[in-house]
């Protein structure tokens, strides 16, 4: 089984992904963690990457293409990336939402811990984290619509959607663990 996880900034996407490709005995495969790699290996943020991504499409394209070839060669894997269920034929497909300003929240105290790890930028306060998704919000909706003519905030495209506002990661899991049984 290949399982894809996407969603919205500050969701729980890379938590909930480890410790579920983790329980299943599963590999995980992170692909915003590649684009995040791309904009350092060119001397940039994943911010500036995105806007060089609404011109040039190499931005995508190329962990794009990876994530395609996983997808025809692996199995029992987790592959969380936002355009993941789109180019991964045959996988489930799970959609993590949350509020924004609680999305924000999550990303503020991770950058707190550790800035350089998310490569997104310089952001002092939830105001500045706010903004800043809302700029990759936009960006990636460009370019996905752009280059692949698609929204992936489109809940249809999934096959189980779970807002994680107001739960606890090991809520999140246990729902997706559920599902998954009951897929089989």
């Amino acid at each position: 089984m290949i399982i894809t996880i996407s969603g919205m900034p500050g969701s729980g996407k890379s938590t909930v992904a480890d410790i579920l490709a983790k329980r299943l005995g599963y590999r995980r495969y992170y692909i915003g963690g590649m684009r995040r790699e791309m904009a350092r290996k060119h001397g940039i943020t994943l911010d500036e990457l995105n806007r060089i991504g609404e011109k040039e499409e190499w931005t995508d394209r190329e962990v794009d293409e990876y994530q395609r070839r996983l997808g025809e060669k692996e199995d029992n894997v987790v592959i969380e990336g936002r355009t993941s269920f789109f180019l991964v034929k045959g996988s489930v497909d799970i959609f993590l939402d949350v509020d924004l300003e609680v999305g924000a929240r999550r990303i503020l105290k991770d950058l707190k811990e550790d800035s350089e790890k998310r490569n997104e930028g310089h952001f002092e306060t939830l105001d500045d984290v706010l903004e800043g998704l809302k700029r990759r919000i936009s960006s990636d909706s460009r370019r996905y619509r752009k280059y692949y003519g698609m929204d992936v905030t489109d809940r249809s495209h999934y096959d189980l959607v779970i807002d994680t506002t107001n739960l606890g990661i090991d809520d999140v899991v246990e729902r997706i663990m559920e599902f998954i049984r009951n897929k089989r």
